[in-house]
């Protein structure tokens, strides 16, 4: 069981007020605000579900992100290759290992800072993940 709620600043209600963190217990919360109430939401099935989404989207385009990868590390040789192809293979071990050990809050800083946002209801349903557009090629 994860200590923290992984996407913590990151989750909005849907009236767009940022959802805060609490635990009961020992289990993580994120306390969504909605008609006046403040409801607790287990973070574990807001942040599955979210990283079960980022998953899709990875595994759709994972030539894309297989390619961006090794322009992004400068090589292109085989090794590195294998290195990329292994780790999109085993996504949901490494989403496994981000739960457990959390988001550095300098990354999810950096995501906010690149519009990043989660929007919930207060049974924690997920109504749209804002992201940022990856500039195409018609882009300037």
């Amino acid at each position: 069981m994860a200590g923290q709620a992984l996407f913590a600043g990151l989750v909005f209600s849907v009236d767009g007020l940022p959802a805060g963190t609490a635990h009961v217990g020992a289990e993580p919360q994120y306390v969504v605000a909605e008609d006046g109430f403040n409801w607790h939401v287990p973070s574990a099935s807001i942040d599955r579900a979210v990283l079960g989404a980022l998953r899709e989207q990875i595994l759709e385009h994972k030539d894309l992100v297989g390619s961006s990868t090794l322009q992004l590390l400068g090589k292109d040789d085989l090794f590195t290759k294998a290195m990329v192809d292994s780790s999109l293979r085993n996504l949901d071990q490494h989403f496994e290992q981000l739960l457990a050990a959390g988001l550095p809050s300098a990354a999810r800083q950096w995501l906010g800072m690149l519009g990043f946002r989660i929007v919930v209801n207060h049974r924690g349903e997920i109504l749209r993940i804002d992201q940022p557009a990856a500039a195409g090629p018609d882009s300037e």
